[in-house]
């Protein structure tokens, strides 16, 4: 059996080398050709899997370890008898605590207590759902936006678009990619939705960046008050007026974390055992179950910010980001890749130990820091 794994899927082309030959490569490097002889292939979001990919080789099961499945053509799989797997919920806890890291970040800005303060969360999915967990800390009041899910019956209470939008004081956005259908999100973010937004508003993107439409955003950014961008609509080939517009820029990697990596990981794993029936050998994530960093947090002037930003750097990964504009034409597309490929090995809450005495320590316990 021969076996194509993205090399940005940690630990996973360990656990498939007893089932047969490996190759690792880039995303971007995985074509036609490669995959001729292939049976398997794992990908992340970078890796457009359709007809044009598959077309004429021996793949018979495809696996993405990430939570969106917009780059895969899920339609021809189905057509082709191929099997599928991919990793729902997998680094939902990683966003969303980029999200909690950049609402405490700007939490100055707001000049009230987050109690006073409504979060309009679009789209209510694994993400979404942590988010309104993590906002319940901080007190947030939570306004969700869901229609797909609305229309099935979920039991969460949901509101219209322009009630969040009129209402909210931060705007956060986790909806999949979608083009067709009753509830499309491409260009969700449009001129309509930004001119409906509350003077002053926060605006984080952390789903997928052709939900945002970039120049209606542009024309709209006097309107907003903090912008957070993690993904953008033409990646890898970045706006540059985007990224100078936004207070905080990163290289979509809100899903980063190495927790949200082994997570995937694990998930299309088990999912390719199942499929060529086979009992699972290992679990990815015992490599860091027990891993703990330790922090007395007595004599800290302001925990929160403190310990998120240890935990989650989003202002040093911004300062990468913004290198962008110093690589030539021909370099801005790597450059990007090279950010992902190369991203710090960032843990989650659970992995930071706190102690101490200090008034922040139960709102970050109740985050998911231990101690």
């Amino acid at each position: 059996m021969r076996i194509v794994i993205d090399e940005n899927i940690p630990f996973l082309a360990d656990a498939c080398s007893e089932m047969g030959d490996v190759i690792v490569c880039s995303g971007r490097e995985i074509t036609n050709s490669r995959l001729k002889d292939a049976d398997a292939v794992f990908v992340r979001s970078i890796t457009r899997i359709d007809e044009k990919l598959l077309r004429d080789t021996a793949v018979r099961f495809v696996g993405t370890a990430t939570i969106g499945t917009d780059h895969i053509d899920l339609a021809y799989l189905k057509k082709a008898g191929i099997a599928f797997a991919s990793a729902p919920g997998s680094n939902a806890r990683s966003v969303a605590e980029y999200v909690f890291t950049s609402i405490i970040h700007f939490s100055d800005y707001f000049k009230k207590p987050f109690s006073k303060l409504t979060i309009g969360i679009i789209g209510a999915g694994n993400v979404g759902i942590r988010v309104k967990q993590l906002s319940q800390v901080l007190g947030l009041q939570v306004l969700l936006n869901d229609p797909p899910l609305e229309k099935a019956g979920s039991d969460h209470t949901f509101y219209p678009l322009n009630t969040i939008l009129e209402n909210s004081d931060i705007i956060t956005l986790h909806v999949p990619l979608t083009y067709n259908g009753p509830d499309p999100t491409f260009h969700l973010a449009d001129e309509s939705f930004f001119s409906s937004l509350k003077q002053g508003a926060m605006f984080i993107n952390t789903s997928r960046g052709a939900v945002v439409d970039e120049n209606a955003l542009l024309r709209f950014r006097d309107k907003l008050g903090p912008l957070v961008l993690d993904v953008w609509e033409h990646e890898p080939l970045l706006n540059q007026r985007t990224i100078d517009a936004a207070d905080v820029a990163t290289p979509h990697i809100a899903g980063y974390s190495y927790d949200g990596k082994l997570n995937g990981a694990q998930m299309v794993y088990e999912a390719f055992c199942s499929y060529i029936r086979k009992d699972p050998a290992i679990n990815i994530l015992d490599t860091i179950n027990r891993e703990f960093h330790d922090f007395d947090i007595t004599r800290i002037d302001d925990p929160l910010k403190f310990m998120t930003q240890t935990a989650c750097p989003i202002l040093s990964d911004d300062q990468e980001l913004r290198k962008f504009n110093q690589q030539n034409s021909t370099g801005r597309s790597g450059y990007f890749d090279f950010l992902r490929k190369n991203y710090r090995r960032r843990l989650e809450f659970r992995h930071f130990r706190i102690s101490g005495r200090n008034n922040s320590i139960d709102i970050l316990r109740s985050a998911g820091f231990s101690g």
